[in-house]
């Protein structure tokens, strides 16, 4: 492949421009990062899962018409997607509390809130991607109240999306974050769900056993993440339940 320009290189990913234009390419790292970038690790094979998962993920809400930047996988670790302006904020989307809205709030981890939360973070990672209000976001200009409607709309239908295929294999969503693009046709703006979605960008939990399937694994020294990452694939049927094994040529008389 000729060389390309990098356009960015963040703690998961590498983009670079797109083949056309309008488009980039992204490319999946096996680093793994956990508390703004103070631990980390390489864990191999985890950029040729997320790819794998981002994919599937990112067909599917195509597929039930809610909008990505997604186009099409390259190969193992690279996936061609359209450019987009990205909004500045990380938009979650919490079902039961866990992590960081336990600790806030002083919530057992576990506990089904009484209807989906959507919260949102300014994307800074100097800052430690702080916390912020609706009020922020309309001072700042990050984004107008009209794209705050969509957003939320897209946020809560991703939430249904992904709610439905993780129950279907036993998985249990805890919650989710995912940043939101605009794209332009011409003086026409829509907004795309952009960037990934992936274990490193969700909380799941084995229904039955409450077993973490997710970055917590690695956060949390809880085993190996990418064991964690292949069984989601394996039962969302991205991955083989079993690879096939090696033969060796066998001559014919």
């Amino acid at each position: 492949m000729a060389r390309r320009k990098k356009i960015y290189e963040g703690k998961a990913k590498i983009i670079y421009e797109g083949p056309e234009p309008g488009t980039i390419v992204q490319y999946f790292k096996d680093d793994a990062t956990a508390f703004n970038a103070e631990k980390k690790d390489v864990i191999e094979g985890k950029g040729v899962l997320n790819n794998r998962l981002s994919e599937f993920f990112m067909m599917g809400l195509n597929n039930v018409g809610v909008p990505t930047h997604f186009l099409k996988r390259l190969n193992m670790r690279e996936q061609l997607c359209r450019s987009c302006e990205i909004i500045p904020l990380e938009i979650i989307v919490r079902n039961y509390a866990a992590g960081s809205m336990s600790k806030r709030l002083g919530i057992e981890e576990g506990t089904q809130l009484p209807r989906p939360i959507v919260e949102y973070c300014y994307k800074d990672d100097k800052l430690g991607d702080p916390l912020v209000s609706e009020e922020h976001i309309a001072a700042f200009g990050w984004a107008s109240q009209h794209d705050m409607d969509d957003i939320v709309a897209l946020a809560l239908r991703v939430n249904d999306f992904m709610s439905g295929i993780m129950f279907g294999v036993g998985i249990k969503l805890i919650d989710f974050k995912i940043e939101i693009g605009r794209v332009y046709d011409g003086d026409f703006q829509r907004l795309v769900v952009a960037d990934e979605i992936s274990p490193d960008s969700c909380r799941l939990w084995d229904i039955e056993t409450g077993e973490k399937l997710d970055k917590d694994v690695f956060r949390r020294d809880l085993g190996n993440l990418a064991d964690a990452y292949t069984e989601v694939a394996r039962r969302l049927g991205v991955m083989p339940k079993q690879a096939p094994q090696p033969t060796k040529p066998t001559l014919i008389n």
